[in-house]
């Protein structure tokens, strides 16, 4: 049973503890998971070195767009703007180009074909979910979250990329559990290129 952790690395939705997103990589780093990183760009504009840190310690990096807008509500012009400055600032930060792995903010456009369209005109494809915890939910109860991505992995049957988020306390507090119980389950923690060629 093959898993991707994917973490959605963008400035917090809600308050938060700024040091979150380093606690994910010490937790990452500690239990030698590896994890995908879909970073917005103006995320990385304003955290360079955990940036870099993200692709040093062997993560796969990804697209998130640069303002983290829905693209479905974007002309091409807006989406090929916000793609493509992320893809410039990620790179000039990080010497990695994150093509081809996409996320579209909030989901918004992966089943819309014109999105779509302008993702493989501009060389990405868009990775979607198949376990969405909404761990970035007020007041997330933390033994529910770990229980729900290890049931979602579970019934997924292998192949299942989980949907996270860099920000959120729960988050960070619980993933060192949520890495130890996908591994009880028997579950092969890989990144989202391993999983998806």
């Amino acid at each position: 049973m093959r898993i991707a952790l994917t973490i959605d690395t963008e400035l917090a939705g809600h308050v938060a503890d700024p040091g979150n997103p380093a606690r994910q990589l010490d937790a990452l780093a500690a239990a030698g998971a590896p994890a995908t990183f879909f970073v917005q760009g103006r995320w990385a504009g304003a955290y360079p070195e955990l940036a870099r840190r993200i692709v040093a310690e062997g993560h796969r990096l990804g697209n998130h767009s640069y303002h983290h807008a829905p693209l479905a509500m974007m002309t091409n012009d807006g989406i090929r703007h916000t793609v493509q400055r992320a893809e410039e600032t990620l790179t000039k930060i990080t010497g990695i180009d994150p093509r081809p792995w996409f996320r579209c903010p909030y989901g918004d456009g992966e089943n819309d074909p014109r999105v779509l369209g302008m993702l493989a005109e501009l060389g990405y494809r868009n990775v979607g979910w198949e376990v969405a915890p909404e761990d970035w939910t007020d007041g997330r109860d933390a033994d529910d979250l770990v229980e729900t991505i290890v049931a979602g992995a579970v019934a997924a049957g292998g192949g299942a990329r989980v949907l996270l988020h860099s920000w959120p306390d729960v988050t960070a507090t619980t993933l060192p559990r949520i890495i130890a119980r996908l591994r009880e389950a028997g579950a092969e923690l890989v990144r989202v290129d391993e999983l998806e060629g």
